[in-house]
C-alpha cells in the first residue's frame, strides 16, 4: 500500500508541475483576462482521464491507475476525476444522482471558496 502512496505522490507532482507549466505558456499566449490555461487543462485532462480509463481496463494497465488517473491527471487536474465520476454515475443509469452531483460538486466548491475568501478577508482584514 504504501507503494501506490508513492505513485500517487509521483504522478501528482509531475501533474501539478505540467498544469503550472501550461497554465504559463497559455498566460503567455493569450494574454490575461479569461482563464484559458484553466479551462485548457480542466479540459484535456477530462479527455486523458477518459481515454485512460478505457486503455487500462482493456490492456490489463489498472495497476497503473493510482500513477496515472489519481497522480498524473488528478494533480493536473481535479476536474478529470470529477468528470469520471459524474460520467460514471451517468453510465450507471443514475441520471438523478449524476446531475445532482454535478450540481452540488460546482455549486459547493463555489460556495466553499466564496465562503473561505469571506472569512479570510474577515480575519486578515
Amino acid at each position: 500500500m504504501f507503494m501506490t502512496f508513492l505513485h500517487v505522490a509521483l504522478g501528482g507532482a509531475i501533474g501539478a508541475m505540467l498544469r503550472f507549466g501550461t497554465g504559463l505558456a497559455l498566460l503567455r499566449l493569450s494574454g490575461p483576462g479569461f482563464p484559458v490555461g484553466v479551462l485548457s487543462v480542466n479540459v484535456l485532462g477530462s479527455f486523458l482521464i477518459g481515454v485512460f480509463a478505457v486503455f487500462s481496463t482493456q490492456k490489463g494497465l489498472t495497476h497503473l491507475n493510482p500513477l496515472v488517473m489519481a497522480g498524473l491527471l488528478g494533480g493536473f487536474t481535479t476536474f478529470s476525476a470529477f468528470s469520471l465520476e459524474a460520467f460514471t454515475l451517468y453510465e450507471r443509469g443514475q441520471l438523478g444522482s449524476a446531475g445532482l452531483y454535478v450540481v452540488l460538486s460546482i455549486i459547493g466548491s463555489l460556495g466553499a471558496l466564496a465562503l473561505g475568501v469571506w472569512i479570510a478577508r474577515g480575519i486578515w482584514a
